[in-house]
């Protein structure tokens, strides 16, 4: 088994170095020039411009955040498809065997968590390792969404009774489809808010432009004594804003 198909850890994402020299280069750059715009002077750029530096944490967690909610979509398009294999009459180590192909047609692209998730299930499945198992290191041993720790302790008790598979699988646990399905309304509304928090976190920086263009004697009384505090101040206000915004907006497991 290759490193590309062993299973990912949904509990952090790691990024390559060089992800993170250019993430930390670009941080820092744009404090450079966000203080430089605001302060007009390149000395505030050199000393804000290490705050830069917390950007390649911040671009992880983002990717994470949607390499979740990516794998929350695709999960419930798998409940459905291993539901219809057994359905059709297919055994349990069959229908896992038969997964691959059948989400490989419903999703768009094959650079799926998913899709290497079942693929490497199959793999540990032809290698002659019990079903239960293979499952039980299934997307991070539960770390990528707590429902799936319920669904895969599901699997044991479900498989003794015949015909209580498909069931289980359609809806694990009674209720959590539904439950999905809000979670995926609620990841819609929240992408449209994050998007109009972004732009008002932008506006302050767009009104020192302006000012700056319109009434340049202004802001020169801002960039000197007092008005240096003023703007700090607000700068740092701006930055509790921030935290409190993706705070509020971080309300899905």
């Amino acid at each position: 088994m290759t490193e590309k198909d062993m299973p990912a850890d949904y509990r952090q994402y790691r990024l390559t170095r060089a992800q993170r020299i250019a993430l930390a280069l670009a941080g820092c750059a744009a404090a450079f020039g966000a203080a430089w715009f605001v302060y007009g002077h390149p000395l505030a750029g050199m000393l804000l411009s290490p705050a830069g530096l917390l950007a390649p944490r911040a671009a992880a967690g983002a990717l994470l955040r949607r390499r979740r909610d990516r794998l929350r979509k695709e999960f419930k398009d798998m409940l459905q498809a291993l539901s219809a294999l057994l359905s059709a009459g297919r055994s349990v180590e069959n229908a896992f065997q038969a997964l691959e192909s059948d989400l490989r047609l419903m999703m768009a692209h094959g650079r799926s968590d998913l899709l290497r998730e079942i693929r490497t299930i199959a793999a540990r499945q032809r290698n002659g390792v019990p079903l239960e198992e293979a499952l039980s290191g299934f997307c991070g041993a539960g770390g990528a969404w707590k429902k799936l720790t319920v669904w895969r302790k599901l699997w044991p008790s479900a498989r003794r009774p015949a015909g209580i598979w498909s069931t289980s699988c359609g809806a694990p646990p009674p209720g959590s489809a539904k439950k999905m399905e809000v979670e995926l309304e609620v990841a819609v509304v929240t992408a449209q808010k994050r998007f109009e928090a972004r732009v008002m976190m932008a506006m302050p920086f767009v009104f020192v432009g302006v000012l700056q263009w319109l009434a340049p004697d202004y802001m020169a009384y801002l960039r000197q004594g007092p008005g240096l505090v003023v703007l700090t101040v607000c700068l740092l206000l701006l930055a509790a804003c921030g935290i409190w915004i993706r705070r509020i907006m971080g309300i899905l497991p």
